[in-house]
């Protein structure tokens, strides 16, 4: 009896080792799918990133954004068919971009004094380089200036509510959500129907008192005499 009982634990332990051992690959796979952290899913019209280093993502066909880029990042820039570079740092582009075939438009700007006349001459200018080619919008980190633009081109080209842009610009990855505060005012305060006319209209400025829209009329009064 004694040896019947001794066969049946030795049974009983090996079943329990069988089974330990057909588990662990499932517990082993579970815990590592649950330690794995959850990406959040954007919104499929965000801009889609190319090069992290770079800050470099694809708002759409033909449009892309970044940080200032070196003379290195050229060669790819050129592959994806950028033929015009807005800049919205301080510092012109001539430093890095030697090709004479690409147009370099700079637009200096702070987001903490932007106003409707630097919007719409930013707009301008992506809209006249989207007509030749690809175009790259960027400033030196391609983040609050950049994203300012990128907010503005959402709403006021591709119809998109200003929550929406918002959205994409604090929470596609772009870094520099801290500092993010003048564009935001700047976006929520913004008259998009007037800024639709003044664009169609070839205006510099939703005001007539701006100052570009008086030294385009004090031009046209010297011109005229």
């Amino acid at each position: 009896m004694t040896g019947y009982l001794q066969l049946a634990r030795l049974g009983l332990a090996a079943l329990v080792f069988l089974g330990a051992l057909l588990a662990l690959p499932l517990s082993m796979a579970w815990g590592a799918s649950s330690a794995l952290p959850l990406e959040p899913a954007h919104p499929a019209g965000w801009a889609q990133s190319l090069e992290p280093r770079l800050n470099l993502y694809r708002m759409g066909p033909g449009l892309y954004r970044s940080a200032l880029p070196k003379t290195a990042d050229w060669p790819a820039l050129q592959r994806l068919g950028v033929t015009t570079v807005v800049n919205f740092y301080q510092h012109s582009d001539a430093e890095w971009l030697r090709d004479p075939q690409v147009t370099q438009v700079h637009l200096p700007m702070h987001t903490d004094r932007v106003d409707d006349s630097d919007v719409i001459a930013a707009l301008r200018s992506i809209r006249e380089g989207e007509s030749r080619g690809a175009v790259l919008i960027h400033c030196k980190h391609g983040q609050n200036r950049t994203g300012l633009i990128a907010a503005m081109y959402r709403v006021i080209y591709q119809g998109w509510s200003k929550e929406q842009a918002l959205a994409e610009m604090a929470g596609a990855g772009f870094g520099g959500e801290d500092r993010m505060g003048d564009a935001e005012r700047y976006i929520r305060g913004a008259d998009v129907g007037a800024l639709r006319i003044a664009l169609e209209s070839g205006a510099c400025s939703t005001s007539p008192w701006a100052l570009c829209a008086l030294k385009a009329k004090l031009t046209s009064l010297v011109e005229g005499v």
